[in-house]
């Protein structure tokens, strides 16, 4: 009964998302455009259809991209390499070349010619801002993941061994030593990490990004052990932070600014994947399961993610992440995918036994 439910929810949410380009209320929500929220959701489309096999998504996902490809791309920054994580893993399944040369033509000018931060990090350019000397947590999800999932697929190393770095680099700068929790950026001009805020979503790029880039890089020894370390310490001072309901306030740790989806979505998803992947103790499925029960609650009758903060830029204080609007977007619907397609997971016979040890 409870895979009938999740599916349920998965179509509904996932129909919803196409129809958002028919539906461009406001710009997070269009589906129509090459940007992070889309990078984001397609990113989601591709796991859906992973877990369902069902050729009508491959085929949406491959209309996507070929009517972008064919109007030409926008220029490059973080946000804008998004897309590429989905579609690289499409060039896996259909070997176009097309697809392979956008891929191999963007993750060069990441490698080569991206502006850097001091130590070498990625700055989180924008359309809007250059951001000079700063790092972010959303890097991390929209660019580095995609750069290791081309040293995958290529077998180019540099590709890799840049991805690794920049995973350690962000964590050595971004997560905070006294609560595990992250900031959600850091700037070399003046040394700071800006008003010092935890912000969720922020964090959630993190917890669902670390468990994907294991998965996608295959590290191993000394470097897994370090991202395992970083991962745990946050989820341990995520579930102590986590409401009855299952959600997650949007500064973590101010029990008054309002409860936010797409990061409770981020967090279930990457705690569950993180038990199923053995990365996490299953003390931790509690707090997943509940998760899953706060963002199915918030979806509505037409599949549209309720309660989801809006694209956030770095604030110097705590009133600026209060005063975010709420309002459907498509990071929101995809994180509520990536969490409900893990949900099926579980339920499937390898992760039903990990339900059954925890009741």
């Amino acid at each position: 009964m409870e895979a009938t439910r999740y599916g349920e929810q998965l179509n509904k949410v996932f129909q919803r998302l196409i129809s958002a380009n028919r539906d461009n209320s406001n710009d997070h929500m269009d589906f129509d455009t090459w940007e992070w929220p889309q990078g984001v959701a397609l990113y989601g489309l591709f796991k859906y259809y992973k877990n369902t096999g069902k050729e009508a998504y491959l085929l949406f996902m491959k209309d996507w991209f070929n009517k972008h490809l064919a109007d030409g791309l926008p220029e490059k920054n973080v946000n804008t390499v998004a897309p590429l994580l989905a579609l690289i893993h499409l060039y896996e399944i259909t070997k176009e070349e097309t697809y392979l040369e956008v891929c191999t033509e963007w993750a060069d000018w990441v490698l080569h010619e991206m502006p850097r931060t001091e130590e070498g990090g990625l700055q989180h350019i924008t359309i809007v801002a250059a951001n000079e000397e700063q790092l972010w947590d959303d890097t991390l999800f929209m660019t580095v993941l995609f750069l290791a999932k081309m040293g995958t697929t290529t077998g180019k190393k540099a590709y890799m061994e840049e991805a690794v770095y920049q995973f350690l680099l962000h964590i050595k700068y971004l997560q905070d030593a006294q609560t595990g929790l992250w900031f959600h950026g850091w700037s070399f001009i003046g040394r700071h990490h800006f008003g010092k805020t935890l912000w969720a979503r922020g964090n959630c790029w993190f917890t669902a990004g670390v468990v994907e880039f294991i998965e996608i890089s295959g590290v191993q020894g000394a470097v897994k052990r370090f991202l395992l370390e970083a991962l745990e310490v946050q989820v341990k001072a995520l579930v102590e932070l986590q409401r009855e309901d299952g959600m997650w306030h949007t500064l973590l740790n101010d029990p008054s600014s309002y409860a936010e989806t797409s990061a409770t979505a981020g967090f279930g998803y990457g705690i569950l994947k993180g038990i199923r992947a053995g990365y996490l103790p299953e003390t931790y499925l509690t707090a997943g399961k509940k998760a899953i029960q706060a963002v199915y609650s918030r979806i509505d009758e037409d599949g549209t993610v309720l309660e989801v903060s809006y694209g956030t830029a770095i604030g110097w204080n705590d009133e600026h992440y209060r005063n975010i609007p709420l309002c459907p977007t498509a990071y929101g619907q995809s994180l509520a995918l990536l969490l409900l397609t893990e949900a099926m997971e579980l339920l499937s016979p390898i992760g039903a036994d990990v339900l059954k040890k925890n009741g």
